[in-house]
C-alpha cells in the first residue's frame, strides 16, 4: 500500500477573471520547479478566429517550437436531438472565451509497490486555463435541459524538472454534456532538422528518420534527437478510457507531428483526454533516469492489500505434467519465483469453442496437481489466456483460478487502439485485482502508467523482444524508446541457437531491460542447463529496484545501467554490433565500503559454449572498471558489500 512519506507543499493562486465579461488569453507561462523547463500557451487571432497553441523551451533551447492545440469534436447528433442551434461544423476549440486561471505547486514523495525506485518524488508546478463556449440554443422548455448553455473547457498543464505534460479536461456540465470526439488536433513543431527514432508498430524495428517522407505512423514514446544537442522524448500517460495514439507528419507544416487517434471517442462529462507528455534531457540517459514521470501523472494505488503482489522471475514451460515439474525444480534451484504455462494449455486459443475454465483433454497437464507442487516447493504457476476466452469467461474464469491457487495471468492477444477495447482492457486488470491475479499483457499493449493505480499490472510485451530474435543495435535502442513507457516483458533467452548477441550481453539485458515479471530462459528448457557458472547471475538478480541509474550511454550504440536492490549493486552493460571499451566508474557506491565484485563478461578464447567468463575482485568507489565489449556483446556486474 503507498504511503505518504514526507509532508506536501501546496500553494494555490486563483487568477479572477470577471465571469460575466470573459476576454481573450494573450500569453500565458509556467516554470518546472528548476526553471530548466518553460511552457507557454497562447490564443491569438488568426484570420479572424482566436485558436490555441502552445511552445516548450529547456534550459533556454527551444525544443517546441509554436504548435496547435486542440480537440476535435463532433456533437452534431446530440445538439440536433435537444433542438441546440450551435454550428457544430466549426473547429471547436476556435474562439474559446477564456475565463480564468488556476495556479497549483506540489512537492510530495510516495513509495511505490515495486519499480524501478523505491521512492518517487511528484514535484511540479501546474496552471489550469479555463475557456468556454456559447452555446446558440432556445430558451429553456421545461424539459430540464438549458438551450442557451454554455461549454466548458480546461486546458490542464504541469511543469517537472524532467518534463512538461498537458490535458484537456472537460468539468461536469449542468446538461450531462455528451462528447463525441473524432480526434485531436494536438502538434509538435520541432526546430529544423531534427532526427526520429521511428517504430511503426509496437513490436517493430526502429529506423532514424527526419520528419519528412515517413512510411506511416509511429508508435510511442517516440525519442528524437534535436540539432541544438536535446534529446525529446514524446509520450502519452494515463491512458484508460481513451483511444490508443500515435504520431504522423503533418501534411501541411514543415517538422510538425500531430498526434493521430486510433478512434472516436464517446464520454461524457466530466472527463479528460490522456496527459500529452514530452521529457526532454541533455544526456540521453536522463530520459530512462525520469521515466517515473508517467508514473506521477497517474493516479494512486487503489488495491488496499497488495501483499499478494510478488514480482519475480519466471521460465516458460512445457504443457506436460513431467514437463512443468522439471520447470518447477529448475526454478526452485535457480532462484527463480514462477513458472508459466503459455497458449494452449486449455485448447486452441483462436477458438471460441476452447474453454479455459479446465486443461484440455488432449494435454497431459495435471492442473491441481503441479500448482500443489510448486507449492511445496515456493514456486507460483502463472497461465496464459487468449483474449477470447476472458471476454467470454472472464467473470466465472478469475474467481476459479483464485480456488485453483492461479498466482497471474497472462492477457494473450488482446485487442487495442479503440476506445471500447481499451476499457475493457483495464477494466480486465481491475477485476484481476479482486481476486488477486496478478496481471502481464502481450501483444502490442504499451503502458501508460495504469501500473500505479492497479499495481497487479506487474509488466507487459509490446516490445519487439528476444521472441524475436533482435540485434544488438535494437537492444541498445529499445531503453531509450520503449523503456520510458514502463516495464518491458523482454521474454529473455539464453541457449537457444537463434540468438543474434552474446551471452554476457543476455545476462546484461537482465539489469538494463526493467520487468517485474522478468521472463528468463524464454525458448529453453532445463535440460539446456550444463552447469554454465554464469547462470548465478540469473540467480541473484532481482526484478525490482531500490534505485535506477544510466551511467553511461548513447541510443543506438551502447548502454550501462547500474541498479541497486538493498545493498547490492547490479549493472548491465551492452553495446550493439559493434566492438567497444567503457569505463565504468563505481562512484554509485556507497563511500568508505568494500564490494566483492562478480564480473561476467565474453571471453572469446573460452572452450565453452557460452564462452562466458567470471572474475571476482574487491572494490569501493574510488575505483573503476574496464569492460571490453566485443560487437553484440554485453557484460554483467554483481557488487555486494563486505560485511
Amino acid at each position: 500500500m503507498n504511503k505518504l512519506l514526507c509532508k506536501v507543499f501546496v500553494l494555490l493562486i486563483m487568477v479572477s477573471v470577471p465571469s460575466a465579461k470573459a476576454q481573450d488569453l494573450a500569453s500565458d507561462t509556467l516554470y518546472s520547479p528548476n526553471k530548466d523547463f518553460v511552457i507557454t500557451v497562447n490564443q491569438k487571432q488568426n484570420a479572424g478566429k482566436k485558436q490555441l497553441s502552445y511552445q516548450v523551451s529547456f534550459k533556454g533551447k527551444p525544443i517546441v517550437l509554436e504548435s496547435r492545440l486542440g480537440v476535435s469534436i463532433d456533437n452534431k447528433l446530440f445538439e440536433s436531438a435537444l433542438a441546440i442551434t450551435n454550428d457544430t461544423s466549426q473547429d471547436w476549440f476556435e474562439n474559446l472565451n477564456f475565463t480564468g486561471v488556476e495556479r497549483l505547486s506540489k512537492d510530495e514523495r510516495w513509495k511505490p509497490v515495486y519499480g524501478e525506485r523505491s521512492l518517487i518524488q511528484d514535484h511540479y508546478n501546474q496552471m489550469v486555463l479555463s475557456f468556454e463556449k456559447n452555446g446558440e440554443g432556445k430558451t429553456p422548455a421545461g424539459d430540464g435541459y438549458d438551450r442557451r448553455r454554455s461549454y466548458q473547457m480546461q486546458l490542464i498543464v504541469r511543469a517537472y524538472d524532467s518534463g512538461v505534460a498537458f490535458q484537456y479536461f472537460f468539468p461536469e456540465n449542468k446538461n450531462g454534456l455528451f462528447m463525441h470526439i473524432t480526434g485531436e488536433k494536438t502538434q509538435f513543431t520541432f526546430p529544423q532538422g531534427t532526427m526520429a527514432y521511428y517504430e511503426p508498430w509496437a513490436q517493430g524495428p526502429y529506423s532514424l528518420l527526419p520528419l519528412t517522407n515517413w512510411p506511416g505512423e509511429s508508435e510511442r514514446p517516440l525519442t528524437l534527437q534535436l540539432k541544438n544537442g536535446v534529446y525529446v522524448a514524446l509520450l502519452e500517460a494515463q491512458m484508460v478510457d481513451y483511444a490508443r495514439t500515435k504520431f504522423k507528419l503533418s501534411s501541411t507544416k514543415k517538422n510538425t507531428l500531430e498526434t493521430s487517434v486510433y478512434s472516436d471517442v464517446d464520454a461524457i462529462t466530466p472527463f479528460a483526454t490522456p496527459w500529452r507528455v514530452i521529457m526532454a534531457a541533455e544526456k540521453s540517459g536522463h530520459l530512462v533516469e525520469h521515466n517515473d514521470l508517467i508514473l506521477n501523472l497517474n493516479a494512486p494505488n487503489k488495491i488496499a492489500n497488495t501483499a499478494w503482489i510478488k514480482p519475480g522471475k519466471v521460465i516458460r514451460s512445457g504443457l506436460t505434467t513431467k514437463d512443468a515439474k522439471a520447470c518447477v525444480d529448475f526454478a526452485a534451484a535457480h532462484h527463480l519465483q514462477y513458472v508459466h504455462l503459455d497458449a494452449g494449455w486449455y485448447g486452441p486459443e483462436m477458438k471460441v469453442s476452447s474453454d479455459a475454465s479446465m486443461v484440455s483433454p488432449e494435454k497431459d497437464l495435471a492442473m491441481q496437481e503441479l500448482i500443489a507442487y510448486g507449492k511445496s516447493k515456493g514456486i507460483g504457476i502463472l497461465i496464459y489466456v487468449n483474449q477470447r476466452a476472458l471476454y467470454n469467461q472472464m467473470d466465472a474464469l478469475f474467481p476459479l483460478y483464485q480456488k485453483w491457487g492461479i498466482k497471474g495471468i497472462k492477457f494473450g492477444f488482446v485487442q487495442i487502439g479503440s476506445n471500447r477495447w481499451s476499457h475493457w482492457l483495464h477494466e480486465a486488470v481491475k477485476k484481476a485485482a479482486q481476486y488477486e491475479l496478478m496481471v502481464d499483457i502481450h501483444d502490442e499493449y504499451r503502458p501508460t502508467g495504469f501500473s500505479r493505480t492497479y499495481p497487479n499490472l506487474l509488466t507487459q510485451e509490446g516490445v519487439r523482444g528476444n521472441e524475436e530474435f533482435p540485434n544488438a543495435t535494437h537492444n541498445t535502442i529499445l531503453p531509450f524508446t520503449r523503456g520510458l513507457a514502463g516495464a518491458a516483458d523482454y521474454t529473455i533467452c539464453y541457449f537457444d541457437q537463434r540468438l543474434k548477441n552474446t551471452h554476457a550481453h543476455q545476462l546484461a539485458l537482465a539489469v538494463v531491460m526493467y520487468s517485474p515479471f522478468q521472463f528468463l530462459f524464454w525458448y529453453d528448457k532445463p535440460s539446456a542447463y550444463q552447469n554454465e557458472p554464469e547462470i548465478e547471475f540469473f540467480e541473484k538478480v532481482p526484478t525490482v529496484w531500490d534505485q535506477t541509474l544510466v551511467t553511461d550511454g548513447a541510443i543506438g550504440k551502447y548502454i550501462t545501467t547500474a541498479r541497486r536492490s538493498g545493498q547490492d549493486w547490479f549493472v548491465g552493460s551492452i553495446t550493439n554490433n559493434e566492438a567497444r571499451t567503457l569505463t565504468l566508474s563505481l562512484d554509485f557506491l556507497e563511500e568508505g565500503k568494500k564490494y566483492n565484485a562478480s564480473v561476467y563478461y565474453d571471453d572469446p578464447s573460452l572452450t565453452s559454449r557460452t564462452k562466458v567468463a567470471i572474475q571476482r575482485k574487491v572494490v569501493d568507489n574510488n575505483q573503476t572498471l574496464e569492460m571490453i565489449l566485443p560487437a553484440k556483446g554485453g557484460q554483467a556486474i554483481w557488487l555486494t558489500p563486505i560485511k
